[in-house]
């Protein structure tokens, strides 16, 4: 039994940079309040645009010199140069992770992958379809594909531009590790705990799945937000879901 226990400790640590926790806060104490309940057990958190609005970037400089990991979802759409000079701010910052619009085309996101190159940490994440969309959402924007395929499309698009990875639903993990193969990070939203879904809980993604679904689909991380950061005690929901991946990462 106790040669066993590195390998758990060593499979708590790996998942806990995979559980992105969301601060999607519109306060900087209520943000604060919760990497501090978190305390070490927090390794991962993202940090999104109302927040960086508000806070500006001293939460995530806080955050990048305690050793924790920064995902800046900024999702990124705008012309090449100015794409750029955003994800070398981000790295210079930092964060271990900025996202790109993949629908921006192939010179937004190469731009970014040359951007991030100065910074040996920082991967470029490409966001497919934004995960509260549906196939209807798609036609009203003149788009004549299904949200799966459009996904794929431009999944291929941005490993093609050199991107570490990619954003999409926990539904389309499963696709996209098919088409991407093994190396290809995939990052979930939009992941909700059993007992939200037993009870039917609303949820502004319109694809969410369970955790576990997501990580045994081919997900390398999964972001999780109002699920743990506004329960009772989010740092027993943290530890279990640690154990709970851990033991899926190691015998996937």
């Amino acid at each position: 039994m106790t040669a066993a226990l590195p390998d758990l400790q060593d499979r708590r640590v790996n998942m806990a940079r995979r559980i992105i926790v969301a601060l999607d806060f519109d306060t900087v104490d209520d943000a604060e309040a919760i990497v501090d309940r978190l305390g070490d057990a927090g390794q991962s958190y993202k940090v999104g645009l109302e927040l960086l609005t508000v806070a500006g970037p001293t939460l995530a400089t806080r955050l990048v010199d305690e050793g924790k990991d920064v995902f800046l979802d900024l999702k990124l759409f705008e012309i090449p140069t100015s794409v750029a000079g955003a994800v070398r701010a981000a790295g210079r910052l930092g964060a271990t992770m900025v996202t790109v619009h993949a629908m921006g085309g192939s010179r937004i996101m190469e731009a970014a992958v040359r951007a991030a190159a100065d910074f040996p940490q920082l991967r470029v994440i490409a966001l497919t379809v934004v995960t509260s969309l549906t196939d209807t959402d798609l036609a009203a924007i003149g788009l004549n594909a299904t949200i799966g395929e459009q996904v794929i499309r431009l999944a291929r698009l941005a490993q093609r531009a050199g991107c570490h990875g990619v954003v999409a639903s926990p539904q389309d993990a499963a696709l996209l590790r098919a088409e991407l193969g093994p190396d290809m990070l995939i990052v979930t939203p939009g992941v909700m705990l059993q007992a939200e879904m037993n009870i039917g809980t609303t949820t502004e993604h319109a694809r969410p799945a369970h955790p576990a679904a997501a990580i045994r689909a081919g997900a390398t991380h999964i972001v999780i937000g109002r699920s743990l950061t506004r329960a009772p005690d989010p740092a027993a929901v943290l530890a279990h879901l640690e154990d709970e991946l851990g033991v899926l990462r190691a015998h996937s």
